[in-house]
C-alpha cells in the first residue's frame, strides 16, 4: 500500500463522531471495513462496562492524509481525551519521520544523501522500520521493496494523466530501485543509500508502525480496551467490556461496505464477507478498489511490483491479520505482489499470522486463504469461494 503522506496539522483536533460515521469514513478508504454493529459498535454491553467503571469514547483526527479513528474505554472524558490526544500526537510525530512528501522529514533528509557515500545516523523509529523492511524484502525476494519510490512517482503521474510511463523513464527510475542498495550499519544505527537518486517509500509499512506506537501510548495512559483505525489499517487492543473481541468485517471481493450484523449474503459476483472476532492483533488490507487507473483497456493498480516497475493488473484484495500493524501492513503489500501461492507461503513464515486473497482474474472473484485464516475466531461467516 503506497500511501500518500501529507502535513495535516490544520486538522489535528480530535473530535467525537457517531459510530456509523466512523464505519462509513473507514469504508471509503480501504477494503477492510470498520462498521457500526460489526466492530463492537452495536449495543454497548453497559453492565460489563459499568462493572469495570468504564465508558466508551471515540475520537477522530486526520493524520498521514487519512482520518484516524480511535475508539477506547476509559473511566471519564478527561482521561479518554488525554490518552487519545497523546496517541494522535504520536502519529503526527511519526509522520514527520516517515513522510516522503515533507522535505524536512527524516526520511527525505536521508534520501538527499543517496549516492554520496554518506553513512547517516537515524532515529530509533526510522531504524526499526528500515530493519523490518529489509527483512521482509529479503524474505519476499524483492516483492516488498521500499526503494520503489522513483517508480511510484512515475505511476502517480501516470494515474493523473491516464498515460503509461515510457519504457525509458521506467528504466531510468529502476536504476535507483533494489533493496540491496540500502546498507544498514547496526553497530552505529546508521544507513547508507548507495545509488544516486534513490527515494524510499515507506507507504507500505509506516502506517502500521504508527498505529502500533499509538496503541502503546494509549496503554501508557492506562487505556487497554481500544481500537485504532487508520484507513484500512486497524490495530486492536483488549476487547470491549463483556466481549471476546472487536468485530471486524472483511469486505467482499466487489467493494467495501459498512458492516452489518448479521452480514448480508454474498451477491452474484462477490466473495462472501467474514466477520472476525479479534483482540490484541492488527488487520491490514491492500487493494485497488479506488487507487487504480485504466489505460488502453488495462486496469493498473496503485500497487507496483518492484521487480518489474509495473502496476499490478490482477484486481486483488489482500487482508492480513498479524501480531503487529507494521507486519500486517508490509505483508499485505508483499502478498499483493506475490499472488496467492507464494504470498500465502510468505505469510506462513510468521507466527500468529493469517491471510486471505481475493482476486478477480477474468472478472470472476476467487478467494484463497491460509490454513491459519480458517482458524481465526469469527462472529459469522458466509460461504467463501
Amino acid at each position: 500500500m503506497h500511501l500518500m503522506f501529507a502535513d495535516t496539522s490544520a486538522a489535528r483536533r480530535a473530535i467525537p463522531v457517531g459510530w456509523r460515521e466512523v464505519g462509513l469514513l473507514a469504508a471509503c478508504l480501504l477494503v477492510a471495513t470498520v462498521g457500526s454493529d460489526a466492530l463492537g459498535f452495536g449495543p454497548l454491553p453497559s453492565a460489563a462496562a459499568e462493572l469495570e467503571g468504564l465508558k466508551r469514547y471515540n475520537f477522530r483526527r486526520v493524520e498521514m492524509a487519512v482520518p484516524i479513528h480511535i475508539i477506547l474505554y476509559a473511566p471519564d472524558e478527561e482521561s479518554a481525551s488525554t490518552a487519545a490526544r497523546a496517541a494522535f500526537d504520536e502519529i503526527h510525530r511519526l509522520n514527520g519521520v516517515f513522510s516522503d512528501y515533507d522535505a524536512q522529514s527524516e526520511l527525505r533528509r536521508l534520501c538527499e544523501t543517496a549516492g554520496s557515500g554518506t553513512v547517516v545516523l537515524v532515529s530509533e523509529d526510522l531504524w526499526a522500520v528500515l530493519q523490518a523492511s529489509q527483512r521482509i524484502a529479503r524474505q519476499s525476494d524483492g516483492a516488498f521493496d521500499i526503494t520503489i519510490g522513483p517508480v511510484v512517482r512515475l505511476w502517480r503521474r501516470a494515474r493523473r494523466r491516464y498515460r503509461l510511463p515510457s519504457e525509458q523513464r521506467l528504466a531510468e527510475a529502476r536504476q535507483a530501485v533494489g533493496y540491496d542498495l540500502i546498507r544498514l550499519v547496526p553497530e552505529k544505527r546508521a544507513v547508507a543509500l548507495t545509488a544516486d537518486d534513490m527515494r524510499l517509500d515507506l507507504g507500505g509499512i509506516a502506517k502500521g508502525y504508527a498505529i502500533d506506537a499509538a496503541l502503546a501510548v494509549l496503554r501508557r495512559h492506562g487505556v487497554e480496551r481500544a481500537l485504532i483505525d487508520a484507513g484500512g489499517d486497524v490495530r486492536l487492543g483488549d476487547p470491549p467490556p463483556g466481549q471476546s473481541g472487536w468485530h471486524v468485517q472483511v469486505a467482499t471481493g466487489k467493494e467495501p461496505e459498512v458492516a452489518a450484523s448479521p452480514p448480508r449474503p454474498a451477491q452474484e459476483g462477490e466473495v462472501g464477507p467474514v466477520v472476525l472476532d479479534l483482540a490484541n492483533v492488527a488487520v491490514a488490507t491492500s487493494g485497488d478498489v479506488w487507487q487504480s487507473v485504466e489505460i488502453d483497456g488495462t486496469h493498473y493498480s496503485h500497487i507496483v511490483d518492484p521487480r518489474t516497475g509495473i502496476g499490478l493488473t490482477d484486481r486483488s484484495t489482500v487482508t492480513v491479520v498479524a501480531p503487529t500493524g507494521m507486519l500486517a501492513d508490509a505483508l499485505a503489500s508483499a502478498v499483493s505482489v506475490l499472488g496467492p501461492p507464494k504470498g500465502i507461503a510468505l505469510a506462513g513464515k510468521y507466527a500468529n499470522t493469517a491471510v486471505r486473497v481475493v482476486r478477480a482474474p477474468g472478472g470472476r472473484p476467487e478467494s484463497h486463504q491460509s490454513p491459519s485464516w480458517e482458524a481465526l475466531p469469527r462472529l459469522a461467516q458466509m460461504k467463501e469461494k
